[in-house]
């Protein structure tokens, strides 16, 4: 009966955010610089689902929510999933509710590979811009994540196995090194230069485009269909990795699963977005506090809740000083700061043991 009970709150969890998410996608395309009403947000919907409306959608802003607001929102919608599922993943197969995917040295990776290419693009770099022209930065930080993570995995085998607490000392170090490298770029940059790197790292969706959406989605969707088929190993990884293994699952693949999937949703994201902080963090602790811990639970509705945080900060972000847009990674970090701190404050004596 208990179960049952679960189940049924689950699902209505489930119900709740998807109804949510929709409700601040529409809100999202309506709202910005220019604020389009719900009604023209309705027609360009309609025609874009084939419906036949008797009320002609205005060109202009059709054209505002088909190159801008669109690709803009279903960005976010991707980022935040990515980030929300692969923070759970990470929590879980860290046994950790304070572990991030920034822990194992992905967006540090990203953010060293990116502020080299600001800074030195025209010396080392104009070949490789002239083959991959606008979407160089992207590329780089896709392959700096993805090289971080690759070291700190390297780094934490011992007899051909992943340590995990060897692999978090390992993403500490290298977090620190990438990061100091990444000050000394920072130092040695013009101010031109100093402000691309420094509004890259606080994070944005200023560049979303239908072709940016296209790039990352291949690497996002595997993650969002991988990392839930994972759900029933992290399960067992809550007992213990003896008592996981006793159970029939192989914790070692199970990590490098996580792992990569993980990498490559994360590093994807931040190869677009710029770094943007604590939604892999916050949203699973307050996923597990409505609705319990089970993955196969936690991992979708973390999805869910993240496309929905990261979709109504970027409204934020874009509207609060319009024109103008404050980095998102600002919003998020106003917005879970407070969160992190109750929660902090609440389960001390949790963390102290």
């Amino acid at each position: 009966m208990l179960l049952n009970n679960l189940l049924l709150k689950n699902k209505l969890i489930f119900v709740g955010l998807a109804l949510v998410l929709c409700v601040v996608s529409l809100l999202s395309l309506s709202f910005g610089a220019l604020n389009i009403p719900l009604k023209q947000v309705a027609l360009n919907l309609a025609h874009h689902l084939g419906v036949s409306t008797t009320e002609p959608v205005d060109e202009l802003y059709s054209g505002v929510m088909d190159l801008v607001r669109w690709p803009r929102t279903l960005l976010g919608i991707l980022v935040g999933a990515a980030l929300g599922m692969s923070g759970a993943a990470i929590q879980a197969i860290f046994r950790n509710p304070l572990a991030e995917p920034g822990l194992i040295g992905i967006s540090a990776g990203a953010s060293l590979m990116a502020a080299t290419i600001i800074a030195f693009e025209f010396v080392f770099f104009s070949t490789l811009g002239s083959l991959f022209g606008h979407y160089l930065l992207a590329a780089g930080a896709f392959l700096g994540a993805g090289i971080a993570t690759l070291l700190v995995y390297r780094i934490s085998l011992h007899h051909g196995k992943p340590h995990i607490g060897t692999m978090i000392l390992a993403g500490v170090a290298i977090n620190a090194l990438a990061g100091s490298l990444t000050g000394l770029i920072s130092f040695a940059s013009d101010e031109q230069q100093l402000r691309s790197i420094t509004f890259w790292m606080l994070g944005s969706l200023g560049n979303a485009s239908w072709y940016t959406i296209w790039t990352i989605l291949p690497f996002v969707a595997l993650a969002l269909v991988g990392l839930p088929l994972l759900a029933k190993a992290l399960n067992s990884f809550s007992l213990g990795e003896q008592e996981a293994q006793q159970l029939g699952q192989n914790p070692q693949q199970n990590k490098l699963r996580v792992i990569v999937l993980a990498t490559l949703a994360v590093g994807a994201t931040v190869s677009v977005a710029g770094i943007i902080g604590f939604v892999g963090l916050l949203v699973p602790h307050a996923v597990r506090m409505v609705g319990g811990s089970d993955n196969r639970y936690v991992l979708p509705a973390s999805a869910l809740l993240g496309s929905i945080i990261l979709t109504v900060a970027d409204l934020i972000a874009r509207t609060i000083v319009a024109p103008s847009e404050i980095p998102i990674g600002v919003v998020t970090a106003l917005l879970g700061t407070p969160l992190f701190l109750f929660i902090l404050i609440r389960d001390k004596k949790k963390f102290a043991a």
